[in-house]
């Protein structure tokens, strides 16, 4: 377990320097971006040891691993985001322990989450998934709703009973006219959150960025960044 905590202590110590220089290359002051590490696939002992290393928020993205592993944890001071696609059938599960579903896609899930949100006495934060590789009206291959529906979907998330509308989320599209242009894509979502926050002056969460993209996300105004494999190593049996 030391060694395990020395590797994980390392490698956060590199990741919070790649933020921090990423920072200060914007102009930008360390406390303006939020690192939540993705402990998807790693035991709740790790989540232990990053909690004891000073990590306050935490993803998951499969309810199956992320429900049993928040209650391991619960007695941590540990913010739990919900960063993957999520079925209406799984979110009573999640909406236990979620504090953040950064992946609102879709008006059905709204009402499933406002629902149980209601049900269980609890208040989620939402952000909307923004697909940037999604035609009009369409959904992305990874989820998300085109940039014409965020607005939409939006009102709908902040007038809808135990929801907070938190702000956007996008994952660097793999295809389409934003592939390979990672800054590029970045900037479109602050512009889209720009677009929001005129009308939702507090939905001001922008949550992009990975182990590879973190710089860029920075640079485009990301306040949130979300971090595997750079913290916790490369994920076997991924395919």
């Amino acid at each position: 377990m030391t060694d395990r905590k020395n590797e994980l202590a390392a490698n956060l110590a590199k990741v919070e320097g790649r933020i921090a220089a990423a920072c200060a290359a914007a102009g930008r002051g360390r406390d303006e971006v939020t690192l939540i590490v993705v402990t998807k696939t790693y035991p709740a002992s790790d989540v232990r040891i990053l909690s004891g290393l000073g990590v306050r928020h935490v993803a998951e993205n499969r309810d199956q691993d992320a429900a049993p592993k928040a209650a391991a944890c619960a007695d941590l001071p540990l913010t739990w985001h919900f960063v993957g696609q999520l079925q209406t059938n799984k979110v009573r599960s999640v909406v236990g322990y979620a504090d953040f579903v950064q992946s609102v896609d879709r008006p059905r899930l709204v009402t499933a989450l406002s629902r149980e949100a209601v049900r269980a006495g609890r208040e989620i934060g939402c952000l909307i998934q923004v697909a940037l590789d999604a035609g009009e009206g369409g959904r992305g291959e990874r989820g998300g709703v085109a940039p014409g529906g965020v607005a939409e979907l939006a009102d709908l998330v902040a007038g809808s009973e135990g929801l907070r509308l938190g702000g956007l989320m996008t994952v660097a599209p793999l295809t389409g006219e934003y592939a390979g242009h990672e800054q590029a894509a970045f900037g479109r979502l602050m512009d889209l959150s720009t677009d929001l926050r005129r009308t939702h002056p507090a939905a001001n969460m922008v949550s992009a960025g990975m182990s590879a993209d973190l710089e860029q996300a920075v640079a485009a105004g990301a306040t949130h960044v979300r971090v595997g494999s750079a913290v916790l190593g490369v994920r076997p049996g991924l395919g």
